[in-house]
């Protein structure tokens, strides 16, 4: 489970890694980390004006006093200052990595023709969970009609291949 989030930490920038995880250590609640989270999606402008060299500091850390939850604050006026405003969406999400790997948890993307019954998704979750050594799995599902049938799971750097599309071209390759 390790190497997935390491992978995709990997394309991260390590400077929002770090952020990240001084973010999580400062035992903010989850939920006022995704509420300034959420604020910065509403509200696109912001990024402009934190990360524009021509509004003062001074007026820079007067919108975070009015706008984001006061647990927030200290961190984003720190990311501020060092002038790095222009990583927060990475940050955020390098967070949720981050949270995911202290919390055992494990996410994957199943592409499949139709969805699965909850059966099919809880005995996929029990497998990932008994393969990557996770406590939870989360599974985004997607569908692509182009597989024929069966389905695609992948996690990480992984794949497993159990569509009727990918066989069809596993025994193509052994028949040339």
């Amino acid at each position: 489970m390790k190497t997935q989030t390491k992978n995709r930490c990997a394309r991260r920038s390590l400077a929002a890694v770090r952020y990240a995880r001084i973010l999580y250590d400062m035992g903010i609640p989850g939920e006022k980390v995704q509420k300034a989270g959420a604020i910065f999606e509403e509200v696109p402008q912001l990024h402009d004006v934190f990360v524009n060299p021509c509004i003062s500091p001074g007026k820079k850390m007067s919108v975070i006093d009015r706008v984001f939850p006061e647990e927030m604050r200290n961190f984003l006026k720190v990311v501020c200052k060092y002038q790095r405003m222009d990583l927060i969406p990475e940050i955020f999400a390098a967070y949720g990595d981050y949270c995911d790997e202290q919390n055992h948890v494990l996410n994957a993307a199943l592409i499949c023709t139709a969805p699965p019954s909850e059966e099919q998704k809880k005995g996929i979750e029990a497998f990932l969970c008994r393969k990557y050594g996770a406590e939870k799995a989360h599974i985004e599902i997607s569908r692509d009609e182009k597989l024929l049938g069966g389905f695609i799971l992948r996690v990480g750097s992984d794949e497993y291949d159990w569509s009727m599309k990918g066989r069809l071209n596993r025994l193509e390759q052994r028949l040339k």
